[in-house]
Protein backbone atom coordinates (compact mmCIF):
# COMPACT_ATOMS: atom_id res chain seq x y z
CA UNK A 1 0.00 0.00 0.00
CA UNK A 2 2.59 2.68 -0.82
CA UNK A 3 1.81 6.62 -1.55
CA UNK A 4 3.83 7.40 -4.83
CA UNK A 5 4.62 11.54 -5.48
CA UNK A 6 6.62 12.11 -8.52
CA UNK A 7 7.90 15.03 -9.88
CA UNK A 8 8.97 15.84 -13.19
CA UNK A 9 10.86 18.21 -14.26
CA UNK A 10 9.23 20.86 -17.70
CA UNK A 11 5.98 21.04 -18.65
CA UNK A 12 2.78 19.15 -18.38
CA UNK A 13 2.91 15.68 -20.66
CA UNK A 14 0.44 13.29 -20.04
CA UNK A 15 1.89 10.69 -22.42
CA UNK A 16 5.65 11.15 -20.26
CA UNK A 17 3.14 11.21 -17.06
CA UNK A 18 1.78 7.57 -17.67
CA UNK A 19 4.56 6.45 -19.10
CA UNK A 20 6.36 7.29 -15.89
CA UNK A 21 3.68 6.00 -13.44
CA UNK A 22 3.27 2.70 -15.03
CA UNK A 23 7.13 2.18 -14.71
CA UNK A 24 7.49 3.34 -11.20
CA UNK A 25 3.82 0.73 -10.74
CA UNK A 26 5.55 -2.16 -12.32
CA UNK A 27 9.00 -1.69 -10.14
CA UNK A 28 6.83 -0.89 -7.08
CA UNK A 29 5.33 -4.18 -7.81
CA UNK A 30 7.87 -6.59 -8.32
CA UNK A 31 11.09 -5.13 -6.22
CA UNK A 32 9.16 -4.15 -2.93
CA UNK A 33 5.95 -7.04 -3.69
CA UNK A 34 3.31 -4.11 -3.05
CA UNK A 35 -0.36 -4.74 -4.57
CA UNK A 36 -1.25 -2.65 -7.40
CA UNK A 37 -4.54 -2.37 -6.71
CA UNK A 38 -3.40 -0.16 -3.69
CA UNK A 39 -0.56 1.98 -4.94
CA UNK A 40 -1.87 5.39 -5.23
CA UNK A 41 0.37 7.76 -7.85
CA UNK A 42 0.51 11.98 -8.31
CA UNK A 43 2.56 13.05 -10.92
CA UNK A 44 3.44 17.07 -10.62
CA UNK A 45 5.93 19.10 -13.18
CA UNK A 46 7.89 21.70 -12.49
CA UNK A 47 9.21 24.13 -15.43
CA UNK A 48 12.74 23.45 -15.91
CA UNK A 49 13.02 27.23 -14.84
CA UNK A 50 12.08 26.59 -11.53
CA UNK A 51 14.45 22.94 -10.73
CA UNK A 52 17.54 24.47 -9.51
CA UNK A 53 20.88 21.57 -9.09
CA UNK A 54 23.75 23.12 -8.30
CA UNK A 55 22.50 26.65 -7.97
CA UNK A 56 21.55 26.60 -11.77
CA UNK A 57 18.78 25.33 -13.12
CA UNK A 58 17.67 22.73 -15.54
CA UNK A 59 16.81 24.92 -18.33
CA UNK A 60 20.46 26.33 -18.21
CA UNK A 61 21.96 22.83 -17.88
CA UNK A 62 20.16 21.17 -21.02
CA UNK A 63 18.57 18.56 -18.45
CA UNK A 64 15.64 16.83 -17.05
CA UNK A 65 15.33 15.42 -13.29
CA UNK A 66 12.59 14.31 -10.76
CA UNK A 67 11.89 13.02 -7.94
CA UNK A 68 10.06 10.48 -6.08
CA UNK A 69 8.43 10.00 -2.79
CA UNK A 70 7.24 6.12 -2.01
CA UNK A 71 5.35 5.65 1.55
CA UNK A 72 5.47 2.60 2.45
CA UNK A 73 4.81 0.56 6.08
CA UNK A 74 7.46 0.27 7.90
CA UNK A 75 9.25 -3.00 8.07
CA UNK A 76 7.79 -4.08 5.19
CA UNK A 77 10.80 -4.22 3.32
CA UNK A 78 14.63 -4.74 3.11
CA UNK A 79 17.77 -2.42 2.86
CA UNK A 80 18.70 -4.70 -0.07
CA UNK A 81 15.55 -4.34 -1.68
CA UNK A 82 15.12 -0.66 -1.37
CA UNK A 83 18.00 -0.29 -2.77
CA UNK A 84 17.36 -2.35 -5.58
CA UNK A 85 14.22 -0.39 -5.87
CA UNK A 86 16.17 3.08 -6.11
CA UNK A 87 18.90 2.29 -8.68
CA UNK A 88 15.88 0.87 -10.99
CA UNK A 89 13.93 3.82 -10.58
CA UNK A 90 16.92 5.63 -11.35
CA UNK A 91 17.28 3.38 -15.08
CA UNK A 92 13.52 3.55 -15.52
CA UNK A 93 13.30 7.35 -15.88
CA UNK A 94 16.73 7.62 -17.38
CA UNK A 95 15.17 6.10 -20.19
CA UNK A 96 12.04 7.92 -20.24
CA UNK A 97 14.65 11.03 -19.99
CA UNK A 98 17.57 10.56 -22.20
CA UNK A 99 19.14 14.09 -20.76
CA UNK A 100 18.06 13.01 -17.18
CA UNK A 101 20.09 14.65 -14.23
CA UNK A 102 22.23 12.38 -12.04
CA UNK A 103 20.91 14.52 -9.06
CA UNK A 104 17.49 12.83 -9.76
CA UNK A 105 16.08 11.71 -6.17
CA UNK A 106 14.16 8.63 -4.93
CA UNK A 107 13.31 8.64 -1.20
CA UNK A 108 11.46 5.43 0.29
CA UNK A 109 9.53 7.42 3.76
CA UNK A 110 9.55 4.33 6.04
CA UNK A 111 6.23 5.03 7.70
CA UNK A 112 5.15 3.80 11.08
CA UNK A 113 2.05 1.05 10.34
CA UNK A 114 0.10 2.65 13.34
CA UNK A 115 0.59 6.03 11.90
CA UNK A 116 -0.25 5.20 8.33
CA UNK A 117 -3.28 3.71 6.08
CA UNK A 118 -6.24 4.20 3.64
CA UNK A 119 -9.52 3.89 3.93
CA UNK A 120 -9.80 5.13 6.99
CA UNK A 121 -8.11 2.18 8.62
CA UNK A 122 -4.14 2.06 9.83
CA UNK A 123 -1.94 -0.35 8.18
CA UNK A 124 -1.59 -1.50 11.69
CA UNK A 125 -5.50 -2.40 12.20
CA UNK A 126 -5.47 -4.43 9.06
CA UNK A 127 -2.05 -6.69 10.37
CA UNK A 128 -4.35 -7.11 13.55
CA UNK A 129 -7.26 -8.02 11.79
CA UNK A 130 -5.54 -10.58 9.76
CA UNK A 131 -3.62 -12.18 12.16
CA UNK A 132 -7.35 -13.11 13.61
Amino acid sequence: MPHIVIHLSGEPDAALARRAVEAVGDLTRRLLGKQPEVIATTVQFIPDAQWFVGGRTLAEQGASAFHLDISVTDETNTKAEKARYLAAVHEAMASLRPDLHEVSYVHVIDARAAAYGYGGRTQEFRHQAAKM
